[in-house]
């Protein structure tokens, strides 16, 4: 019953209220790339580095243009609170595989992680190409378009491959439009993990023993071209979460043109058809609910990819549909965000940026 309700009340967009007053601190910095976040078994925030590339001889062109290079230099990093409140970060598994230009910045590499079991956690590894494309990159380089899980504990740090949603595209193409593989998100489950494939417009599930399967395609969409007319806008769906119903839900970014009010947020039962579940977002790069189970939406550029502006935004919405936005003006490039148990907000900021990255607490 609570799902359909919020379903009817949050299918269109309701006017935005005041922001309520919010306090904003910067607990970790100096981050390279930092992307999706989870809240930890000890109750630390855990987050996903995707790194800074690497100097070495293994580089391709990138699809956005320029040569990336691989490093190792993605990782998970936890931070956490000791005495007198004061914060402190460390990577708990690094020497991930990293993608990036000269400068580091948008690196392609850990874009997710999330608790998988035993203290150990899963993380999705990018890769934006075919899974041929990793064949240039030597045996490191095959480890991206994967999940890995990777645990870090008195005896020492693990890393074992889980799924390859990126082999997956290129044996299945769920939507039929072309290989296309970059892993974005990981949720874990009690029968394994489901991804989100960004370029394969897709969620599939991750059994426990790797063995894959479609969950949901996210459809194209016709909308208003830059010179007119109506083009096809790919879906490219970023994250994954459960739901208080226990449903998933998934925001998408939106592919080019990128137009603003443009993105949605996706109700996805296993079984049944993706449903639109809320509407009218900008580019959106993560979702997640509150514990008052309302929905929190990080808009990576509010006024849309196209326009150059990196301003981000956090928006909340109730159950009526109405629409705050939290902490406005405080974001920039956002990458991710988790509800803390003390109801705290946590985002990491400046997600595209090489050793400027930012772990955020925001407390309303």
């Amino acid at each position: 019953m609570l799902a359909g309700a919020l379903a009817v009340t949050m299918l269109a967009p309701a006017a935005a209220n005041a922001a309520p007053r919010t306090w904003v601190s910067v607990i970790a910095h100096g981050l390279d790339n930092p992307r999706g976040v989870t809240i930890g078994y000890d109750g630390a925030v855990v987050l996903a580095e995707a790194g800074r590339g690497g100097r070495s001889d293994k580089c391709r062109e990138s699809p956005e243009g320029g040569k990336v290079c691989l490093g190792l230099s993605g990782a998970i990093t936890a931070v956490s609170t000791g005495r007198r409140d004061a914060w402190t970060q460390r990577r708990i598994v690094s020497g991930l595989p990293s993608l990036a230009g000269r400068d580091g910045a948008s690196a392609v590499g850990p874009h997710d992680v999330s608790p998988y079991g035993d203290g150990e956690y899963i993380t999705a590894l990018g890769l934006g190409g075919t899974p041929q494309s990793r064949f240039d990159l030597g045996l490191l380089g095959l480890m991206l378009g994967q999940t890995v899980i990777v645990k870090s504990d008195r005896n020492g740090r693990s890393t074992r491959s889980f799924g390859d949603p990126a082999a997956y595209e290129g044996r299945r193409d769920p939507d039929r439009q072309g290989v296309d593989s970059n892993p974005y998100s990981v949720l874990g489950t009690r029968d394994g993990a489901v991804a989100v494939d960004a370029g394969g417009n897709s969620l599939v599930a991750i059994d426990r023993r790797s063995a894959m399967s479609t969950v949901a395609v996210f459809p194209n969409r016709m909308v208003a071209g830059p010179s007119g007319g109506r083009v096809a806008m790919q879906a490219v769906p970023t994250s994954v979460v459960r739901g208080p119903d226990g449903a998933f839900y998934v925001g998408q970014l939106t592919g080019a043109p990128f137009p603003v009010g443009g993105a949605r947020v996706y109700r996805v039962v296993p079984g049944q058809r993706p449903t639109v579940f809320a509407r009218g977002f900008t580019n959106i790069v993560d979702i997640a609910f509150d514990r008052q189970g309302r929905l929190l939406v990080l808009e990576l550029a509010k006024n849309g990819l196209a326009s150059g502006d990196q301003t981000g935004a956090l928006i909340r919405v109730d159950r009526r549909g109405n629409r705050t936005e939290l902490a406005p003006g405080r974001l920039t490039a956002p990458g991710g965000l988790a509800v803390g148990g003390d109801g705290a907000v946590y985002v990491t900021n400046r997600s595209t940026s090489a050793g400027r990255g930012e772990l955020l607490r925001i407390v309303m």
